[in-house]
Order: structure tokens, then sequence, then C-alpha cells
């Protein structure tokens, strides 16, 4: 949908994982799953907010890796938190070897709630100079 955040990552599966089981794997834990059972997970349903890895590929010329195609729910994450998106996508499934994000793409919808920096611009550019 145009209005999920789509994810790439590359993929490499333990052996004897199939190649939809890990994606579905870095799906979860990049959005709602954990490791443990937490009290307030009856509380709401996660259907709403859990990634969901649609689409498995081969990478050409390797063996054994795989591009996992994940799509986040906007209510997933915090309007205009740059941090808060990275976390949620990024920052558990690191834990995972031999994966690595490839691409992400973000719903226009979305990146309109950033305000941008808080000084302007500006600001930002005359330090990067």
């Amino acid at each position: 949908k145009n209005t999920d955040i789509l994810a790439a990552f590359r993929v490499t599966p333990q052996p004897g994982v199939p190649p939809e089981e890990a994606g579905a794997a870095v799906a979860a834990e990049s959005s709602t799953g954990t490791w443990t059972t937490v009290w307030t997970d009856g509380l709401t349903s996660l259907d709403r907010y859990k990634g969901r890895c649609y689409h498995i590929e081969s990478v050409v010329g390797e063996e054994n890796q795989y591009i996992a195609y994940v799509a986040y729910p906007l209510d997933l994450f915090e309007e205009g938190s740059v941090t808060n998106m990275f976390t949620s996508i990024v920052g558990n499934v690191f834990g995972f070897k031999a994966l690595r994000l490839e691409d992400l793409r973000i719903p226009t919808s979305y990146s309109k709630t950033f305000q941008g920096p808080p000084h302007g611009i500006q600001v930002e550019r005359d330090k990067l100079n």
C-alpha cells in the first residue's frame, strides 16, 4: 500500500531455516515481536501494527542470500519522529546475524509529518560547511 513504509533487508537464513521464515522473523522482530511475553500483549490487537514480509527473492549470484521485503503500517510510528521510525525498523533486528537494510521507502504522507530541523535548514547547512 502507498500508506506503508517499505523496507528491503538482505538476509542469510541459518541452516535449515526457510527464507520465508527468516523474512517473517525480521518483520515480526522489527515491528511488534519480542522474545519474551509482555503483560501488555493482551491489551490490543497486534495485527494492526505488525510488519508483514510480503515478498522474498534470491540475490542473484549469492548462495543462500535473499531480499526480504517488509511493509510497516504507518500506525506503528509516531508522526514526525525519524528516531522512532529508525529505532523500530532497525533497532532490534540488527542483533540478527547476516542482516542488512538495503532500501527504505517512506510514503509522502509520513514524510510531510516531519517538521525539519528546529533552527531551520540554513542553520544546519551552515554547520556542515
